[in-house]
């Protein structure tokens, strides 16, 4: 059970780590400590979300193959 938790938590570890990069960086902005293009927040908004798809279709594919789906038409 603790071999699981932990293979999930490593699974988010990326996400979680772009996710607080991006609140960072918008304190960091808000604060006017550093002026800098928000391009990179996109930049980090845009990986995240290749991460989080990626984590997705890994859990997708997993659960098709654990369990077949019949359709029926």
């Amino acid at each position: 059970m603790l071999k699981n938790n932990l293979i999930n938590f490593a699974n988010y570890e990326l996400f979680i780590l772009i996710g607080i990069l991006m609140t960072l960086g918008t304190i960091i902005k808000l604060l006017s400590i550093k002026n800098f293009s928000s391009d990179w927040f996109w930049l980090l908004a845009g990986i995240g979300l290749i991460v989080e798809g990626s984590i997705s279709l890994l859990k997708q594919k997993k659960f098709d193959k654990k369990y077949k789906i019949i359709e029926i038409n």
